[in-house]
């Protein structure tokens, strides 16, 4: 069942069984006012049960363009498009928030964008392969960041 993120009262909601749930809520909750303040977009999420495509999607990309394959369980899924950019979002049990920006008509402007909640550890599986920045969130307290520039051409099924 969709789930539309409210980003003025984080909510955990379907987010429970994460250890690192309050944190990527918030980081959650940050990514919704995000779209709603640049775009006027209502970011939803759906269970990852019920987004096969999207995580075959994501997946394949990240296993074809750097050979990642994330242990973590995903929790969540969003996957839309404003404007001329397709965004697909894997939310992760670890607290790892993981974006696929792909601009329809500009292959020089699609990335993948890896987002840690506030007092998580890199995931091994990106240890030492990216170098991570911070940003301060009111919603989501300190986050690390890091992304790749996506070299190939994928087609969602979305």
């Amino acid at each position: 069942m969709a789930y539309t993120v409210d980003f003025k009262s984080v909510s955990t909601v379907g987010l429970e069984s994460s250890p690192a749930a309050e944190a990527l809520a918030g980081l959650r909750a940050n990514e919704a006012r995000y779209f709603m303040n640049k775009y006027k977009h209502e970011f939803t999420v759906v269970p990852a049960s019920e987004s096969k495509e999207t995580l075959t999607y994501v997946n394949r990309i990240l296993q074809e363009e750097r050979g990642i394959v994330f242990s973590a369980a995903p929790l969540e899924t969003s996957c839309f498009q404003v404007d001329n950019i397709k965004f697909a979002y894997v939310f992760y049990e670890d607290g790892l928030a993981l974006n696929v920006m792909y601009t329809v008509d500009d292959p020089k402007k699609r990335a993948v964008g890896f987002k840690l909640s506030e007092g998580m550890e890199v995931p091994q599986e990106l240890e030492g392969k990216f170098k991570f920045a911070r940003q301060k969130s009111k919603l989501a307290g300190t986050i690390r960041g890091s992304f790749f520039v996506i070299k190939g051409a994928y087609e969602s099924e979305n």
